[in-house]
């Protein structure tokens, strides 16, 4: 079951890091396609929301890695769970139903590894 949580953990740090890097770099008008919802927020919210992306993958991988405050992992899956939780409450609000669906999975992931390393495969 480690083995398994560390490659989630890797999947889905670099899913959170490419979205984030993605935010963090790439003009919003480029982005606006991709991504519809913002064509309702401002840059500087787009860039807002890469930041807890990029520190979450980092989070989902560093900490335990390197034994330094492990605890930091199941934090920072919690942290991204959070985060999708917001992201879905957006997309049923604005009615997003294809947009909802990577959401809720992505959801179901991080809380998954949050749980898993908080209890019986914790730091």
């Amino acid at each position: 079951m480690n083995i398994f949580l560390w490659i989630l953990q890797v999947v889905l740090a670099a899913m959170f890091a490419m979205s984030g890097l993605e935010k963090a770099t790439q003009p919003r008008d480029k982005l606006i396609g991709k991504y519809p919802w913002m064509g309702d927020v401002p840059q500087a919210a787009v860039r807002f929301i890469a930041v807890p992306e990029l520190l979450g993958a980092i989070g989902l991988i560093v900490p335990a890695a390197t034994g330094i405050a492990p605890i930091l992992t199941p934090l920072a899956a919690a942290g991204l769970a959070i985060l999708m939780a917001l992201a879905a409450a957006m997309h049923i609000r604005r009615k997003e139903t294809q947009g909802l669906a990577i959401t809720i999975v992505l959801f179901l992931l991080t809380a998954f590894v949050s749980w898993a390393r908080f209890g019986p495969y914790g730091w």
